[in-house]
């Protein structure tokens, strides 16, 4: 069966709520099926969400995670920051756990440690964080008293927390609300009380299956950057769906998608649909990074910029034709949109009707540049 990505991009957008904005009140639903938000920046994930949700107030993501408790912020796929849904997190766990990459020989070259002694922190972590959530230098301080090894306790003070993250993949270690400007540290089933374990197993076929839902069709290549693993285990993920998952072209080259999702994917037809989307949105980070029809002009360079860096864009029925960034100067807020290609009159007054969704959310009187 033949597709093409114009299908493709008017199914993933409703896939991603993109199409129209969701009630508010569907904040969850809209986050688990998107696999979670991107929390590098906690102000784009808000703006992820803005982008998906009608009548969200600033705020309301905050309020969410730290008064409500209706998130976990850990390091999750790929090892970067994000916020898991609670009813969703022990599922994710137990999927990250899985994760071996940090168990290799070249792993521990790297970071000036052996296994027997990474194995001692994760374990001295999670019996650290009790009932008081630590901030870092308090966490090293435990370390360093439990183990008697100050070199331990000053790998969990580096700012990258590169150590700390094999913690978070095992369960040991999620974010508590910040002490002022620090950081601080508690365990999941401190935060969210205690959670019977999932099969690993039965995780990765879950992950793998709601990655599909979302993001598919998709290559093996798609897969494993997404979830932070090589092309042959994302491969065996998939080929695990059996039935499942099914192969399909799309513009003559081969994907994988839910079989139950064929139909709605053949009947699928672009709607009109403009959103400023924030650095790191789940949209961008999950696109086909080497299909021209995603990405307007060749500028995929703009937009997957060195370092890890996803740029803010400007997404119009599912194509990024543009970038743009936000900054406040007194009492407005100043928005200024680079497009890659001519944008028609449709499309840019809909984007203009975007960023004055973001001044009301931002609060500040809109200033709005196009350049060339």
């Amino acid at each position: 069966m033949g597709l093409t990505w114009r299908q493709v991009m008017a199914w993933r957008l409703r896939c991603h709520q993109l199409h129209e904005r969701a009630p508010a009140a569907s904040e969850a639903e809209v986050v688990t099926a998107i696999g979670g938000l991107h929390a590098q920046i906690f102000s784009s994930a808000e703006l992820s969400l803005w982008a998906r949700l009608d009548g969200l107030a600033a705020g309301y993501l905050e309020r969410a995670l730290w008064e409500q408790r209706r998130y976990v912020k850990t390091w999750a796929m790929r090892g970067t920051l994000h916020l898991i849904p609670a009813a969703r997190y022990p599922v994710v766990q137990a999927g990250l756990g899985t994760y071996d990459h940090y168990l290799k020989p070249v792993w521990f070259r790297n970071f000036g440690v052996t296994q027997e002694e990474l194995e001692l922190l994760i374990e001295t972590v999670g019996e650290a964080l009790g009932d008081t959530p630590l901030t870092r230098a308090e966490l090293a301080g435990e370390v360093a008293k439990r183990t008697g090894s100050e070199s331990l306790a000053e790998k969990v003070r580096e700012s990258w927390g590169a150590l700390l993250k094999p913690a978070s993949f095992r369960g040991r270690l999620c974010f508590a609300p910040n002490l002022g400007q620090n950081v601080r540290f508690t365990r999941p089933d401190r935060w969210l009380g205690r959670f019977d374990p999932v099969d690993p197993a039965a995780a990765l076929t879950d992950i793998t299956r709601r990655y599909l839902a979302a993001y598919g069709p998709a290559t093996r290549e798609d897969f494993a950057r997404w979830w932070g693993a090589t092309p042959a285990r994302a491969k065996a993920l998939l080929a695990a769906l059996g039935d499942e998952a099914t192969r399909v072209e799309v513009e003559g080259a081969e994907h994988w998608v839910l079989a139950d999702d064929v139909a709605e994917l053949t009947a699928a037809t672009a709607s009109r649909s403009v959103r400023l989307l924030p650095a790191f949105d789940p949209w961008v980070i999950g696109a086909s990074r080497s299909v021209d029809a995603l990405v307007a002009g060749g500028a995929r360079s703009r937009i997957y910029r060195p370092q890890g860096w996803i740029s803010p864009v400007l997404l119009v029925n599912g194509r990024m034709d543009g970038v743009w960034k936000h900054e406040r100067s007194g009492k407005r807020l100043e928005v200024r949109v680079e497009p890659f290609v001519p944008v028609p009159a449709w499309a840019r007054k809909a984007a203009e009707a975007e960023a004055e969704r973001l001044a009301a959310l931002l609060g500040g009187a809109l200033e709005l540049t196009w350049e060339a």
